[in-house]
């Protein structure tokens, strides 16, 4: 049976070209209060203020090129907006114990935890906005930069 396909297939071989970037580093949130955002998240994955004005709070993970936001629009928090979760990828497997311990000692909801597969430990929760997030380990891929 012959692949069906909506529309006309385009030629892979004139490719468009890229934008090279450090990837996917960027997320801003609608929160209740960005202060209490702020220290939820310094206490789970030791994030550091880069940016504050009121009710705006930039921050990084130490070490990456990450960038979370947390802006104060109450009426917005929690709401997905079609986004299911955003997710912080671990160095170490070892780490999902203390991520675990981490987020519930910051008062955060435990939705689920466990392994993907063998060697891919998972945690999801809610922080207290409301939003899932996932902490997670996963194997080395072949695209993954090279250290």
């Amino acid at each position: 049976m012959a692949a069906v396909h909506p529309g006309p297939v385009r030629s892979m071989s004139k490719r468009a070209t890229s934008v090279p970037t450090h990837g996917l580093t960027h997320i801003a949130v609608a929160v209740r209060d960005a202060k209490r955002s702020l220290e939820f998240y310094q206490r789970v994955l030791g994030v550091v203020p880069v940016y504050q004005k009121e009710g705006f709070v930039q921050v990084q993970t130490p070490g990456s090129r990450d960038v979370l936001v947390f802006e104060e629009q109450a009426e917005r928090a929690g709401q997905s907006g079609g986004v299911i979760h955003f997710g912080f990828r671990l160095k170490e497997a070892a780490d999902i114990g203390v991520a675990l311990e981490a987020v519930k000692a910051a008062g955060g909801d435990i939705l689920d935890h466990g392994e993907f597969c063998p060697g891919e430990p998972y945690l999801f929760f809610r922080d207290p906005d409301g939003y899932e997030v996932e902490i997670w380990y996963e194997l080395p891929t072949t695209v993954d930069p090279k250290t």
